[in-house]
């Protein structure tokens, strides 16, 4: 409903929707553990058009019908041209700083561009390969539960497809009791 409003919906909370387990992974740890530099969003979107994106950033249905429109294809210039802009961008503003995909590494379509602009600095979780979307959004959330970080590797030269790893454990259920609430 908030899509259909003139101020939209976060782009974060519609993917987040969209994708269910996947995303809400992708957000819980990268919230949990990004440890960007001052002044650097630690949180980012790869869109089909715009580039990198902020989850905060707001978005309508016709921005969602447009973003439907372009095909994560390295390319396609419309997905391409934002993209890179943006890894430029984001380059300058980290530093030397190392940058974690939390999104598939077994295909090009991010990891192609992702390191022609920023070369060895970009990482993901070893534990990725070989697991699938869900698998991946469920092993997210765990460390999130956990608060333990996953281990990273250099994409470059890695080996980004496997065999499937077992079958991840139930998740444990969050009760009441373990959510402290406080009045600010």
């Amino acid at each position: 409903m908030k899509l259909r409003t003139p101020q939209g919906a976060p782009l974060g909370e519609v993917f987040s929707f969209l994708s269910g387990l996947y995303f809400r992974g992708k957000l819980a740890y990268s919230h949990r553990f990004a440890q960007p530099p001052t002044g650097v969003d630690g949180q980012l979107i790869i869109t089909t058009n715009r580039g990198l994106v902020s989850p905060q950033t707001y978005v309508t249905i016709e921005d969602l019908r447009r973003m439907g429109t372009t095909a994560i294809d390295a390319d396609d210039r419309r997905y391409r041209g934002p993209l890179m802009r943006s890894l430029k961008r984001l380059r300058g503003q980290a530093g030397d700083c190392e940058m974690v995909l939390l999104g598939s590494v077994a295909t090009g379509k991010y990891v192609d561009i992702l390191k022609e602009v920023l070369g060895s600095r970009i990482l993901f979780p070893g534990d990725f390969v070989g697991r699938g979307d869900m698998s991946r959004g469920g092993l997210m959330l765990r460390c999130v539960d956990e608060g333990s970080e996953l281990t990273y590797l250099p994409i470059d030269g890695a080996v980004r497809r496997g065999t499937r790893p077992p079958k991840l454990p139930r998740r444990k259920p969050i009760r009441s009791t373990d959510i402290d609430l406080r009045m600010a």
